[in-house]
């Protein structure tokens, strides 16, 4: 069977809407992963490889940007940042793959959702193991470890957050929540959102995010010759997902989410 092409690829991979999806597509797919993954379709559509095993491999590369933050300096972060950006092509390719092959699958969609909790606490629980220093000449410092695995768990239950949502209006017969409805009600904490969105700080808990600040910490601290920065930046994350999984539950509550 022939290679499609690009021209022939994108129309069906990427129907109308794909990239304007408010919550579910993530600015890195729009700005360019979305181009490269288009090409590596091309490889794929007519191999037997399967979305589900694309999936797999994508929580694999997820998974792996903890341990590749416990390499010190630049090259850890360097790694956490390659490791982070093989999970997200392989997210936007599972289901590009799926569209051209129409295998579509509930499965897929729950194994996709299992591999975004699982990349965004391995990163977490990753640059907060980096902060404690393993390698170091001194003792390890498990508070950062710690604080680390605090900001994982504050990621996933924001994600848990917004999931439940759908499990709710499912469990009480209703149809799936429209973006419109996350508006709060109340004017007041519209205003409060619209701010938080605006100033996006609530995204640095996200896998990507957070491994392109690790390196950008990584690379400020080997000017300074320690790990300053780095500890700042955990205890930074921890604090934003403990604020961030308060307001984002009280945000729900007072939306039409739930109506």
């Amino acid at each position: 069977m022939p290679r499609p092409s690009v021209a022939e690829l994108r129309p069906v991979v990427h129907p109308a809407g794909v990239k304007d999806r408010r919550s579910g597509e993530h600015w890195a797919g729009r700005l360019y992963m979305r181009e490269i993954s288009l090409r590596c379709d091309r490889y794929l559509v007519n191999t037997r490889i399967t979305p589900n095993q694309l999936t797999y491999l994508m929580t694999v590369f997820g998974v792996l940007a903890a341990p590749a933050l416990l390499v010190p300096g630049i090259p850890g972060a360097v790694l956490g940042v390659l490791m982070v950006q093989l999970y997200l092509l392989l997210d936007c390719v599972d289901g590009e793959i799926a569209r051209w092959k129409k295998q579509f699958s509930l499965g897929g969609v729950y194994l996709d959702r299992v591999g975004a909790y699982l990349t965004d606490a391995a990163v977490l629980v990753g640059f907060g193991l980096r902060a404690a220093d393993p390698w170091g000449s001194g003792r390890i410092d498990w508070l950062w470890a710690f604080l680390g695995t605090l900001a994982a768990l504050g990621a996933i239950l924001i994600k848990a957050e917004t999931d439940l949502v759908g499990v709710a209006r499912h469990q009480g017969g209703l149809p799936p929540v429209k973006e419109s409805a996350s508006e709060p009600r109340s004017s007041g904490m519209a205003l409060a959102r619209r701010a938080a969105a605006a100033l996006k700080f609530h995204r640095l808990v996200l896998g990507i995010e957070a491994s392109l600040l690790i390196l950008v910490l990584a690379i400020v601290d080997s000017v300074r010759g320690d790990l300053f920065f780095t500890r700042l930046g955990v205890a930074v994350l921890a604090g934003i997902a403990l604020l961030q999984t308060v307001l984002h539950l009280v945000s729900i509550l007072v939306s039409s989410r739930l109506k």
